[in-house]
């Protein structure tokens, strides 16, 4: 539920590039749409990997700018972890802890359907956190 509620408040948009798309380009897509991730796309629309900022950050150690005019292919991470709309906050916070990541790409009925990124757990559980709080006052109040 905690997906389906995410998406149903910053939207299924997702910012995607293809294989053959320059690290500059990337670079360019990151910066412009204030994101840290990019999904990359086969020819069927298929996922096939991502691109963050980590992955052009460690494609740089020792090449520095020659990384620019590498692909989407070259550094991209080809095993990518995804969720569905049904998983709950506790599943995306262990996932993304045990795994160490920062975005996972939604997928519902086989295609990507979203994009979460740990930011929006995070303002998920501070919400939740402000409603407990909230009900907890009411019903002390009402206890009177």
């Amino acid at each position: 539920m905690a997906v389906a509620h995410i998406l149903r408040q910053k939207g299924t948009s997702v910012v995607t590039v293809e294989p053959s798309d320059s690290v500059q380009t990337i670079v360019d897509i990151l910066a412009r749409h204030r994101i840290g991730a990019v999904v990359v796309v086969d020819g069927a629309g298929g996922i096939a990997g991502i691109v963050s900022e980590r992955d052009v950050v460690r494609a740089m150690a020792g090449h520095a700018a020659a990384v620019l005019d590498k692909t989407a292919k070259d550094i991209m991470t080809v095993k990518v972890l995804t969720c569905g709309p049904a998983d709950s906050e506790a599943e995306l916070m262990q996932l993304m802890t045990e795994h160490r990541i920062r975005h996972l790409p939604v997928i519902a009925n086989g295609r990507v359907a979203g994009m979460i990124s740990i930011g929006d757990v995070v303002k998920l559980r501070i919400e939740s956190m402000e409603a407990e709080a909230h009900h907890m006052k009411s019903y002390i109040a009402s206890a009177g």
